[in-house]
């Protein structure tokens, strides 16, 4: 949260995704492999996905060998998790006061979710709950808008998303907080959506989903009419999004 950010507002934003859920897990994208295994290395660790959300990101976890627990604040949210992967522990929680015992996890991984933490206090509980020579990682999918029609999505949703778009300029703070050394490592993803698809994932994000549903459905006919009507996506049945993926991986002094 940064300190120009209304508290009551901010609020709203990182608890709006419960009433979201099944389309979250549904129309986000994944992440890439070689993200996680820049954050986390080659051999197996206690890893909690801080965030966890629908477990997007604790399905590459979960793939590369890693034992994940899953932290959250949405019961809703989390529900998609446990559908996928019913073995998994899950607790609701933050990332303020995170509900498992000291030192008890070798990392600690955010997909898309950092930006929603208080890197002060947050920063605190990773000191607590981290084994000795345990890392922090933190990963952002972007979307590509070097590409025409994704730079046209992009100025469509710029008014409304102004303010809420995911700040990576958070690493900073944790950095300084924690203290830790970070390292950073891009990577790529494409997800191959459908026009409605594409219109179901702006309807996931927190700016569209703190609408009131006349503003929300306004808002997600004008996407429609973008796709419909730009030449690069009209008439298209399936269009390849292309993301950008920034991973930090933070290590605590």
């Amino acid at each position: 949260m940064t300190g120009t950010t209304d508290p009551a507002d901010w609020d709203q934003r990182r608890t709006s995704f419960g009433s979201v859920a099944a389309e979250y897990a549904a129309h986000r994208p994944g992440y890439p492999p070689d993200a996680v295994a820049f954050l986390l290395g080659g051999r197996p660790r206690r890893v909690l996905d801080l965030g966890a959300g629908t477990g997007l990101l604790t399905d590459v976890l979960v793939a590369a060998g890693h034992e994940v627990l899953a932290v959250d604040p949405s019961a809703e949210m989390l529900g998609q998790l446990s559908a996928r992967h019913p073995g998994i522990p899950v607790e609701v929680g933050g990332a303020e006061v995170i509900p498992v015992p000291d030192a008890s996890v070798d990392a600690v991984v955010a997909g898309q979710a950092a930006h929603w933490f208080d890197p002060e206090p947050a920063a605190a509980e990773l000191r607590r709950v981290l084994r000795p020579g345990g890392v922090v990682g933190f990963v952002w999918n972007v979307r590509d808008e070097t590409v025409p029609w994704v730079a046209a999505l992009g100025a469509a949703l710029a008014a409304e998303a102004r303010g809420h778009e995911a700040d990576q300029g958070v690493v900073a703070r944790f950095a300084a907080a924690l203290p830790a050394d970070v390292a950073t490592a891009g990577s790529a993803i494409v997800q191959r959506v459908t026009p409605e698809q594409v219109v179901g994932g702006i309807g996931t994000r927190s700016y569209v989903a703190t609408m009131t549903a006349d503003a929300r459905a306004a808002f997600l006919g004008g996407i429609r009419d973008l796709l419909a009507t730009h030449p690069d996506t009209r008439g298209r049945d399936v269009l390849d999004l292309p993301h950008r993926t920034d991973a930090y991986r933070l290590t605590p002094r």
